[in-house]
């Protein structure tokens, strides 16, 4: 009974937390900001920075839920590219990731959030670890 309950817990807590980071990749448009510092990368139609990971391969993510990485790196889902932000549309894809979300790509770059960016001028993730860096268009 013990392992049935701890089962059904265990079942409930994956469900919440898909549901949960699932509300960071809602539909969004991929567009384009510059930065005094960083130059132009790509952003949220809200401003939001966008990044890479140098660990991920060419339409595959290594950042997952098991190793917290989602926690801090949410993932990026557009729904449309911004057709005035000189953003090459043949370059954006879209993944579906080992833990079923959907992800975009950029040039085979999985995109992702930083969860210390709280507003479209934040670009608090860019270099973290010589690991996470902005996108340039």
């Amino acid at each position: 009974m013990k392992a049935r309950n701890r089962f059904l817990y265990m079942l409930v807590a994956l469900a919440i937390s898909t549901l949960f980071f699932a509300s960071f990749s809602s539909a969004a448009t991929l567009t384009v900001k510059t930065k005094d510092g960083i130059g132009s990368y790509l952003t949220d139609d809200k401003g939001m920075a966008l990044y890479l990971f140098k660990k991920d391969a060419p339409n595959k993510s290594v950042c997952g839920p098991a190793n917290g990485c989602l926690d801090k790196w949410p993932v990026f889902l557009a729904d449309s590219v911004d057709p005035n932000a000189g953003i090459d549309s043949a370059a954006v894809g879209t993944i579906t990731r080992d833990d079923g979300l959907k992800q975009t790509t950029f040039k085979g770059q999985p995109l992702y959030y930083f969860f210390k960016d709280k507003d479209g001028d934040d670009v608090y993730g860019q270099g973290v670890n010589n690991v996470w860096y902005v996108v340039a268009p």
